[in-house]
Parts: structure tokens; sequence; C-alpha cells
């Protein structure tokens, strides 16, 4: 037996080819040795000749990124090949640079001979797609190989998403005492030419006085001007490290409804800066549009940005932006065009006679929104009085109806199940929401567990968001002891969707429209469904599905490698869906909806979404065994 032949027997997945295939292999090897040190292929340029497997010395590969540093580096020994991606999905171009040591000798099989071993041994060329597959749940390496390529407005474009804090031009932080006069505090503004004042107490800041502040509650309220500014200064202060993403802090100003930052450097602060300041740095960002979509006017104004959205979310995922960012953008411009709705509402029918909260449910409440909306919401109110409850009550079911009637007219369309502030089950005092989850924890059948999984996926949008801690604060305390078919029944709720894997590791189809297709939806529930049982589980209050497992792999739940798998496979499904309903949207002007052909995916995609798929069916099976004790049902 020849050393070439013999190699092949000995290495991974050679040996799963027959015997005469073997043979006709170790003929067609090119040996090759590198007597010096250096660089055989660049990312995206070299033109990859064949598939090469390490017999001796080392490979690094890795990415370059747009500073000239690698990035996702890794090191191929003996016995492990380069160039199948290259050959099979990348139009034989070199997926990675690769850096050869000295002395280091291969086997290349002509790029020719290795696509026939593929066509002709599926076990060889699954082998190959299943390791593309694992290498496209890592997020570096995903990121470098469907990152377009960047003009310079590209460029200035995303210079948000990629730029940092400390690459924005702080300005010094301004204070003055808590004692101090408010015609001395706008001395001080006036001297520094500054719109806001941070207020001490000793060392620590306490609060911050504004110009909109000494205008409104100084000199619209005729107030002396000797007034100590903590009598009029607010809070709380809100602070971001200089190695945050320029985003973070937009969207925390946004989320907070705050104007200003104090920066920091390992918690020292180093300056403060504005939400005018870095909006004004970009005009093209969406989160001017966001400021738009504030300053509008009426119902028809806000439909009208609501058409602009798709457009807005195309453009950032087609210029490298996680799609967990576009759905924090779709998220933050509905919110907004819902609190302008609720707004609009109660000046034009009465301050509400309760206080009262309107909350987001389901995708909304999850902070996932997609271009494909309905509605998702609910009301609590406070409790009030006997002789107070029917007028409390007739208020909030006349709101509720309203605030629907504009958020369906704008685009945001009823919900077909019901699951609406309008519907008079889902518009309740505080107490009554109570009783809905004591039933739901205490009866658990198949409704009341879907129930509980909807609600739970609540999120504050308007009035007060003490009522919604508070519930969430009795809900904590109904899982202490909820009874071991609660969680049964919840994760038997969580398995309902499997993903669409055919015995053969194909995707599985429906017909709909003379089309072969698959729901995307459909696909990616089972990840929100297991990760929702867990965050119960461990009695983890947040909403959103990243933040959830963030908060279990803190938790040590979740592994760092499961961690990984799952965010990268449930926000690359994501960034798909969320890129089709554009183009259905502005391409086809037709209603976006959850169907993607197959047919339509890039060799890159299909693979991917198989390695996803396979994810989801291991983690289904583990909570078989962890929530229903059953492997097999």
């Amino acid at each position: 037996m020849s050393d070439k032949l013999s190699f092949l027997k000995n290495t991974h997945p050679f040996e799963l080819l027959p015997d005469d295939a073997l043979s006709h292999l170790a003929d067609a090897l090119e040996e090759i040795e590198f007597g010096q040190s250096g660089i055989i292929h660049e990312q995206h340029k070299t033109k990859v000749d064949g598939l090469e497997i390490i017999v001796m010395g080392q490979y690094e590969t890795y990415f370059y990124n747009s500073e000239g540093k690698k990035e996702a580096s890794s090191n191929l020994g003996p016995g492990d090949t380069y160039g199948a991606f290259s050959i099979l999905l990348n139009k034989g171009k070199s997926i990675k640079t690769v850096f050869a040591a000295k002395k280091t000798k291969i086997y290349r099989v002509p790029a020719a001979t290795f696509r026939t071993l593929c066509k002709e041994h599926d076990a060889f060329y699954q082998s190959f797609v299943t390791l593309f597959g694992k290498e496209m749940l890592n997020d570096a390496f995903a990121n470098f190989v469907t990152r377009p390529s960047y003009d310079l407005d590209t460029l200035t474009f995303d210079r948000y998403f990629i730029g940092r804090m400390d690459s924005v031009n702080t300005r010094p932080i301004v204070s003055c005492g808590r004692g101090t006069p408010v015609h001395e505090a706008a001395k001080l503004m006036e001297a520094n030419k500054l719109s806001c004042l941070f207020v001490r107490d000793g060392d620590d800041f306490i609060g911050y006085v504004t110009d909109i502040l000494l205008r409104n509650k100084i000199i619209a309220a005729q107030r002396d001007a000797n007034t100590p500014v903590e009598e009029i200064m607010e809070g709380p202060i809100y602070r971001i490290s200089r190695e945050a993403y320029i985003y973070e802090a937009i969207l925390m100003m946004f989320n907070h409804k705050i104007r200003y930052l104090i920066v920091e450097d390992h918690g020292q602060e180093t300056g403060v800066i504005s939400r005018s300041k870095l909006l004004s740095d970009q005009a093209q960002s969406p989160f001017v549009f966001i400021q738009s979509v504030r300053l509008a006017m009426s119902v028809d104004e806000l439909k009208a940005k609501w058409a602009e959205v798709p457009e807005v979310v195309y453009n950032l995922l087609t210029r490298g932006v996680k799609s967990e960012l576009a759905n924090q953008i779709i998220t933050n411009i509905s919110d907004t065009i819902a609190q302008k709705v609720i707004e609009g509402v109660i000046g034009e029918i009465g301050p509400p006679p309760a206080k009262f909260v309107f909350m987001a449910l389901g995708s909304e409440g999850r902070m996932e929104q997609t271009l494909k909306t309905d509605q998702d919401n609910a009301i609590i109110y406070e409790d009030k009085a006997n002789e107070f409850r029917e007028i409390t009550r007739t208020y909030f079911l006349h709101f509720a109806e309203l605030v629907s009637e504009r958020l369906n007219h704008i685009g945001f369309v009823f919900c077909t199940g019901g699951l609406m502030a309008k519907n008079p089950k889902w518009t309740h005092s505080l107490s009554h929401w109570k009783r809905n989850y004591n039933e739901w924890i205490e009866n658990p059948d198949s409704q009341s567990v879907m129930n509980f999984s909807t609600f739970f996926d609540c999120r504050f949008i308007y009035g007060e968001e003490s009522l919604v801690k508070e519930l969430q604060a009795h809900i904590l305390q109904k899982l202490e002891d909820p009874g071991t078919y609660f969680f049964t029944q919840l994760a038997t709720n969580a398995l309902q969707y499997e993903p669409p894997l055919t015995f053969f590791r194909g995707i599985k189809t429906i017909e709909k429209d003379d089309q072969q297709v698959f729901n995307i939806k459909r696909s990616m529930t089972p990840i929100v469904d297991l990760v929702r049982v867990y965050a119960l589980k461990h009695k983890i209050l947040k909403t959103n599905t990243g933040e959830r497992l963030s908060a279990l792999r803190d938790q040590k739940v979740f592994t760092e490698e499961a961690y990984h798998e799952l965010m990268q496979s449930y926000y690359y499904m994501m960034g798909m869906r969320l890129r089709y309903q554009a183009r259905q949207i502005m391409n086809d002007h037709t209603e976006p909806h959850n169907y993607v052909s197959p047919g339509s995916l890039t060799k890159i995609e299909v693979v991917t979404l198989k390695a996803i798929f396979k994810v989801i069916e291991n983690f289904q099976q583990g909570i078989k065994i962890n929530f229903t004790r059953n492997l097999f049902g």
C-alpha cells in the first residue's frame, strides 16, 4: 500500500470513500512542500486549485478586517483540510487568508476530482457541508463570509454600527453643587455654552439641569431665581463605556427618553455627549429617521413613516448590520408610533381616571418585530374603589378601541386571535391580571400555557411601568412552586413545531401558490419557545430571546458553545426573514409573508440552514429529557 493511500485511509473524511475511489484519489494527489513560510492564499482573491490536505506542518487561517487586523484565526495541522468551502461554495475563491509555516507539506486534490467525489459520495460531501454549517454558526466567521463589499457612502452610513464611543468628541462635564441657585447655574451654562449642567453632592452626580428645565420649571412657573437647583433637577443619570458602539448609546437615549450620557473609561467619567450631537454627525442614520417619527403630527403622517421602514431595514441588512440591531430599530420605531397614537387619544378623550400601562406582547414584547406584524397588546390599570370601577373600565375600553383602530390604519393590523387591548378580555385591573396568571399556572392545560407564554413576553410601552413590575413580581412568587406539571405542559407546548428537516437532511417543504416553500417563522419558533421555558424555570424576567440566552449563559444553564450556537442560529434566520419581507414590500409591492423557497437560497444559505435545524433538533431533545422525561414525546 502506498504512503498516500495509507494516509488517506487514516484521515477523516476520506475513510468514508470506498477502496476503488481511494486508490484513484491517491494516484491523483499532488505533493507540495513550502520551503519558506508565507501567505499562500488571500481572502476572496486567490484561486484555490484543489482541496489541500495537510500532511506535515501547519496552516494559520484568518480574515483581515477593515483595519488590517486578523480576525477569526484558526490553526490547521496534519489531517486537516483547506479549500472545500472555497471550491464548493465560493466559486473557487479562497474564503480566508492562509499562512503556511515553513516546511509545511500538503497533498492537493485537484478541484475537478474533489467535486466529482462530492457528487458521487454523499457521506463524504455531507461531512464538509456539516463542517461549514457549524463554522457559519460562529458569528465572526459568518460576518466575513456574508459581508458585502463596501463603498465610501456605505462606510459613512454604517459609522454608527462599526464606530465606538471612543471615536466621538465628548464635552467636559461641568457641574454645580445641589444648593446652587438656578440663576448661578444659568450663568455657568452660558459661560460654558452648555445646555446641560450636572448637579453634585460631594463627588457624586445626583441629577442634572437643562435649559428646558430652567424654562419650564423656573421661567414658565414664575419661580424665584434663587431656587436651589436640587428642587428642579431631574435624573437618573445614565452612563456608557467609551468601548460601547455608537448605536448602543443612541438606542439607550431613545429607550430612556434622555438627551445626555456620561461617557466612562474603566469607571472614570471622561465627558458628556448629547443626542443631538450624535445624530447631527450623520444625516443618513436610521436614528434620524426615528427622530422624524417622533416629530410626526398626525396619524396619516405616522402611516407614511411606517411605510418607509422596509427600505430602512433593507439598507441596514445589506450593509452587514446585525439582524438583532435591525429588530431594535423596528421596535423603536413601532414603540414611538404607539406612544404618539396613545398621546393623541388621551389628548382627545381626556386624562385617564386611573394609573395604567399599555404593554406589548408576543414578538413585539420580545423586541423581535419583523415587517409582517400585527397588534399584540394589553392594558393593566390600577384597582379602584367599587364606585369608580365601571367608570374606569368604560374609559379604558373606549381608549383601547381608539388606539387599536389608529394603529390598524397605520399598518399594525388587528390580531386575528384577538390578543389586543380592544378585546375586553385583555384590558383589566391589576388584581384581575394577577388572577389570570394564577389560573394559568395552577391549571396548566394547553390553552393556559399558550396564554401564559404569550403574556409572559410582555413589555412596557406607555404609562406606569411599576404596574408591569408588580405583576412580574407576582409571577415570580407563583413560580416558586408551580408544580411539575406546569413545566411539563410548557415544554410540550414548546415542542409543537419541529425544524423542517427531511430524513435525509434536506429542507422539508410544503406547497403554497404552486411553489415548494418552508415557513421561516415556524422554523425560528422552537428557539423562542425553548429559551422561554428555561428562562421561566430560572426566573429570568427578560423578554428578548437574545437577552434571555445571555442570562442563561451567565447562570451557567447554557454552555458558552450552546449560547453561541443558539444566538447565531436565531439571528441568522431573523436576518433572512427580514430581508425577504423587505424585498416583498419594496420590489413585489405585496404584503410580506414568512414563506421561503429553498430554490431562491444560495448554497451557503442552504448549508447554514441545515446546520441550524440540526442545532434546534438537538436542543429540543434536551428539553424532552429535562422537562418531559420522555425522549420520544
